[in-house]
């Protein structure tokens, strides 16, 4: 659940600083933003496959 807590902290950062008229830093936390979900998202997929059986882990 931290990635997604970070996730949300840089997609937050990053909505407001294009609000304020800084595009660079914006651009940049988006994208972490966008990283660290995509992170987030597949882990999540292979907890759940890992969790029903469809693949072994260890």
């Amino acid at each position: 659940m931290h990635l997604i807590k970070w996730a949300i902290i840089f997609g937050i950062i990053s909505l407001a600083s294009g609000w304020l008229g800084f595009g660079t830093l914006s651009g940049v936390t988006g994208t972490i933003a966008k990283v660290l979900f995509a992170i987030f998202v597949v882990i999540f997929v292979l907890v759940i496959l890992a969790v029903i059986g469809l693949i072994h882990i260890l």
